[in-house]
């Protein structure tokens, strides 16, 4: 795995590989992002539309963060439909992988000024939000930045400025909401790596977040799959 900690990587065949975080050749991300690119011609149109899909049709959801592995591949994000930051972003990239754009992970920590209550007690009462993810796209010579997290209606929701992508410049979250408010401020960058740094991200996540935070969220997923199964069963028909 190779790690640049400023600055962007040398382009190379690393950014286009296929890992078990960006598992391209599973077949739901290649539907998912055939049928995302659909009417595209270069690389920087397909780039905005993969942005979009990632962007809109998975669902933002902080209370999915988790210490196990499998939520964080590019398939698993599909299959689950809602993701935080950081799952969204794999899916970003194993989708431009896909398609011939050499693509890495970076990380930053960022304030999150307009967290929910219940959030910032999950987490602690924590304000500083670690490891914020987005994709580094290799687009018309140059390296753009794209982070595809909130979703349109969260951001309707929240009176936040929905994060937009032209395929030339840096999509990163804005500074303030629609009341002029001081939103999201990014605070460490972390760098970029070209596979998804699980290792880093499980031993900071354990020494920064309260163990209930992850447990809180466990129970959470666990009781929706019940509710899930419950509701396929009684939907069955009989032998």
């Amino acid at each position: 795995m190779q790690h640049v900690t400023a600055g962007f990587p040398e382009v190379s065949p690393i950014y286009l590989q296929q890992t078990d975080y960006f598992d391209f050749n599973h077949e739901r991300v290649k539907e998912f992002s055939n049928s995302a690119i659909e009417g595209a011609q270069t690389n920087k149109q397909k780039a905005i539309k993969l942005f979009y899909a990632v962007r809109d049709q998975i669902r933002y959801d902080p209370y999915s963060i988790s210490l196990n592995p499998k939520p964080y591949k590019a398939s698993e994000v599909l299959i689950n439909g809602r993701a935080y930051c950081l799952p969204k972003a794999n899916l970003l990239v194993a989708c431009a992988r896909s398609i011939g754009i050499p693509t890495g992970i970076g990380l930053s920590d960022v304030y999150n000024h307009l967290c929910t209550p219940r959030l910032r007690h999950m987490m602690g009462e924590k304000e500083l939000f670690l490891h914020h993810g987005y994709a580094v796209m290799y687009i018309e010579n140059k390296w753009i930045k794209a982070a595809p997290a909130f979703n349109i209606e969260l951001c309707t929701k929240f009176n936040v400025l929905p994060t937009e992508f032209d395929g030339e410049n840096d999509a990163l979250f804005q500074p303030y909401d629609t009341n002029g408010r001081l939103h999201m401020e990014y605070n460490r960058d972390h760098g970029i790596w070209s596979d998804f740094p699980m290792d880093r991200v499980e031993k900071d996540f354990r020494d920064y977040y309260p163990t209930s935070l992850y447990e809180e969220n466990a129970r959470a997923k666990a009781d929706e799959e019940l509710k899930a199964a419950k509701k396929a069963f009684e939907e069955e028909k009989a032998l």
